[in-house]
């Protein structure tokens, strides 16, 4: 499962808000509350956030294996 608590953290760190996300920069409004979710996102999204963030996808999503799951 991926998680985006980095996202979180990352975003507190820098002292940025959601609103300033979308207000200042154009996201939408609909990703992130699709990240709050844990539902997908896109690679350019992903791409959008590192830029803004100016940091690396580590920074915003982290892999958390699911147990319950065989493969």
């Amino acid at each position: 499962m991926i998680s985006y608590k980095p996202f979180y953290e990352t975003l507190f760190k820098q002292g940025k808000t959601e609103y300033e996300l979308i207000f200042h920069h154009g996201l939408s409004s609909n990703t992130l509350h699709r990240m709050k979710k844990g539902k997908p996102i896109t690679t350019a999204t992903l791409d959008t956030l590192c830029f803004i963030l100016d940091c690396n996808v580590s920074d915003v999503i982290t892999y958390v294996p699911d147990d319950s799951e065989e493969r």
